[in-house]
């Protein structure tokens, strides 16, 4: 399968708006958003734009996005300010569609978010992912994070804390 994975541009925010809603409707989805599908459809367009600009440049988060050769958007990491890690990135809204996974895909975000973060002066990338949610735990890991041993406890329960360093790899 050939996909390209690369940055949101500015004007794509229904592209970025279907990806979430996708995203959203997934049967994990309550394990791995703290968003429901409910909640992010009744966002009006000015929501998806303001989001889809603020991920497309400047080195305060970026939205990573792997699109098909045939032009379907199946997958897609996010990272942002790391507010309790300063000179770290935290990856938020990982999500790579069935039908797609185990193709490279995760890694290749994961990837484009290392690059990206390593070239805006961030040592590590940290994310969260629910002690219930096994397969994305071990996709983490083969994407190079491993447990910092911290677990946080969310709206939608505990939560492994993961990072990646970006010096070492």
């Amino acid at each position: 399968m050939s996909f390209a994975v690369r940055r949101v541009a500015p004007g794509e925010w229904a592209e970025v708006r279907a990806l979430r809603l996708r995203a959203l409707a997934d049967p994990v989805a309550h394990l791995a958003f703290l968003d429901t599908l409910e909640h992010a459809s009744e966002q009006p367009e000015e929501f998806w734009q303001d989001r889809t600009r603020n991920a497309a440049s400047g080195d305060q988060a970026a939205q990573f996005v792997a699109v098909s050769e045939d032009g379907d958007w199946f997958g897609t990491a996010t990272v942002l300010d790391n507010r309790d890690r300063p000179g770290a990135g935290l990856v938020v809204g990982v999500y790579v569609a069935d039908g797609y996974r185990g193709a490279g895909a995760i890694e290749g975000l994961f990837d484009a978010a290392a690059t990206w973060a390593g070239q805006t002066g961030r040592a590590a990338l940290y994310l969260e992912v629910h002690v219930d949610n096994h397969r994305a735990q071990r996709a983490y890991e083969r994407c190079g994070f491993v447990r910092t041993g911290e677990i946080t406890t969310l709206d939608n329960g505990q939560e492994y804390v993961m990072v990646r360093s970006l010096t070492t790899r």
